[in-house]
Order: C-alpha cells, then sequence, then structure tokens
C-alpha cells in the first residue's frame, strides 16, 4: 500500500530534509493506522475475524487517501519503496521526480517509519513491542502479494500517466480496501509496511521469517505494474514514437 499525487516535490519544491521527513511520518502513520486499528479490531469484536478485518481494512482505506492528500503535495506521498522506485524508473528519462541520488533515502525513511508506525500504535494500545508469530506462509500468499503490488503500481502510474493524478488518492485507498478482501495475504503491497508490522505481535503482524518472500514478491508485482502502466499508459512521445515505428497500412498493402 501506499500512493503518489501529481503535486510530488521536485528539485525547485520542497527540500529534500521536508520531503523525507514527509515520507517518515506519512509511512509511520500508515502503519499505525494498519496495526492500531487491527489492536482495535480484536478488541471490539473478538468472535468475529470477519468483521474484524473489515473495520481494519475502513481504517486502512480512509487513512491512506488522507495520508496522500496531505503529504501529496511534499514528498509526493509514496509512503512505499517500490512506489518509489517505479516513480525513478519510469520518470528517469525526461528530468525524474525522485532522483536515483534520493532512492535510497526515501526508501530508508518510509522503513523507519514503519518500524517507528508500529511501535507507537503498540504504546497507544498498550501491547508490548515484540517481533510477531504470526507465519504468514505459502505461494498462494506470495502470488497475492505479486498481484496486489502490481495492482497498485497500475493504478498509480496509470492515472498520473494520463493526466488525472488527482485521483490517485481516493483510487488508492479504494484499491487497497479491496485488496484487503480480493487477496488472500490482505495485500501489504509496501516493503516498508511489510518491515514495519514485523515489530507487532498483534492481528496485523508478520513473522520476520515470511518478511522476505513478501518482499521479494512485491519488487516482481513492481516490476508488472511497471510493465502494465507503461503498455496500456504510454506517455505522449513514447506514443509518437511507437506509431513512426508502425507501417503505414498502404504501405503494409503495397509490401503484401
Amino acid at each position: 500500500m501506499g500512493g503518489m499525487s501529481a503535486d510530488m516535490g521536485t528539485a525547485a519544491g520542497p527540500s529534500i530534509g521536508r520531503r523525507l521527513l514527509a515520507e517518515f511520518v506519512g509511512t509511520g502513520m500508515l502503519v499505525a493506522v494498519v496495526v492500531g486499528s487491527g489492536v482495535a479490531a480484536q478488541r471490539l469484536s473478538p468472535a468475529d475475524v470477519g468483521l474484524q478485518l473489515l473495520e481494519n481494512s475502513i481504517a486502512t482505506t480512509l487513512g491512506l487517501a488522507v495520508l496522500i492528500v496531505v503529504l501529496g503535495p511534499v514528498s509526493g506521498a509514496h509512503l512505499n519503496p517500490v512506489v518509489s522506485l517505479a516513480d525513478w524508473f519510469l520518470s528517469r528519462r525526461g528530468g525524474a521526480r525522485l532522483g536515483a541520488s534520493h532512492l535510497g533515502a526515501y526508501a530508508a525513511s518510509q522503513v523507519a517509519g514503519g518500524v517507528a508506525g508500529a511501535v507507537l500504535a503498540n504504546v497507544m494500545f498498550e501491547v508490548p513491542t515484540a517481533t510477531s508469530t504470526t507465519a504468514r506462509t505459502g505461494g498462494g500468499l506470495l502470488v497475492a502479494e505479486v498481484v496486489a503490488t502490481a495492482g497498485l503500481v497500475l493504478v498509480i502510474f496509470s492515472l498520473t500517466r494520463s493526466g488525472r493524478g488527482a485521483w490517485v488518492a481516493p483510487a488508492v485507498g479504494a484499491y487497497i480496501g479491496a485488496a484487503y478482501w480480493f487477496t488472500s495475504s490482505t495485500s501489504f503491497a509496501n516493503p516498508a509496511v511489510t518491515i514495519g508490522r514485523m515489530f507487532t505481535d498483534t492481528f496485523a503482524g508478520i513473522a520476520p521469517a515470511s518478511v522476505p518472500g513478501f518482499v521479494v514478491a512485491q519488487l516482481l508485482g513492481a516490476v508488472l505494474g511497471v510493465v502494465a502502466a507503461t503498455f496500456f499508459c504510454p506517455l505522449p512521445e513514447q506514443d509518437e514514437v511507437s506509431r513512426q515505428r508502425r507501417p503505414e497500412p498502404e504501405v503494409v498493402a503495397r509490401a503484401s
């Protein structure tokens, strides 16, 4: 989970320090929402796991959309290393919004924020900060993470590349809310959030041994999402190059 606003800061916008702090705070708040609402759901609906997931998914959907709206003008509200990686890759030829020199700093801020957010949720609900014992293993869960992350990247960049960046916040929130239910993994789709959720042995936790597989699946999903976004929503200049390379129908007819 995570997003990217059309108003992402550039070299002429907010300083890199402000952008990194926004990514730290935003990712931390996102994990606090996920973990905190999970604990609240367990306490409010102790006998109904389905209702717990509904409560958790609604809070995450709303919280994520709000964070993207609020922090988008500062840092782009990536809140997710795979979103930052995809943004750098897709825009590297035309004055990248996120330079290669800042990519690692963004990811580090997001991971640190994710861990801090889990600890904050633990403190608010007075549960001990400890590594999770919830194993999330199996091929189906890994496939689900590939699908969830690919879909997330496709949603974000199909909108930003087609001039509909204003829709990113509600679309990403809605997609993640849906992915809670149509994926068997409940759609982590974010390495920083995945790592952060190691540090809470609650409803939203994930055991450390399960994290590497999830992160690899998310990276693979990001690659597939980038491929899909470039295929379905090529930039105007890329579309023009494609048309120039395509032979005219009359020429093809004559050649045959």
